[in-house]
């Protein structure tokens, strides 16, 4: 995990777009998501996460948001 990874990640969350752990593979090959986030929290980044339903109908997955961002 690079701090180049948290840097991309919270641009995207700031421009008001949401992240799932597929979208930040192909976006950003980033494979670690979930410790993006946690370090993102860690430094104090107000981030929610939403569970949705996988597209097969089976399980669910997280998909992050910055909340209340203004630029």
């Amino acid at each position: 995990m690079s701090e180049n990874h948290q840097a991309k990640v919270l641009a995207h969350l700031k421009n008001g777009k949401t992240l799932s752990q597929a979208e930040a593979i192909n976006l950003f090959d980033c494979y670690r998501l979930s410790a993006v986030i946690k370090r993102l929290r860690n430094a104090r980044h107000d981030i929610v996460t939403h569970s949705e339903p996988n597209l097969n109908g089976k399980g669910s997955h997280a998909r992050y948001e910055l909340k209340e961002w203004q630029a």
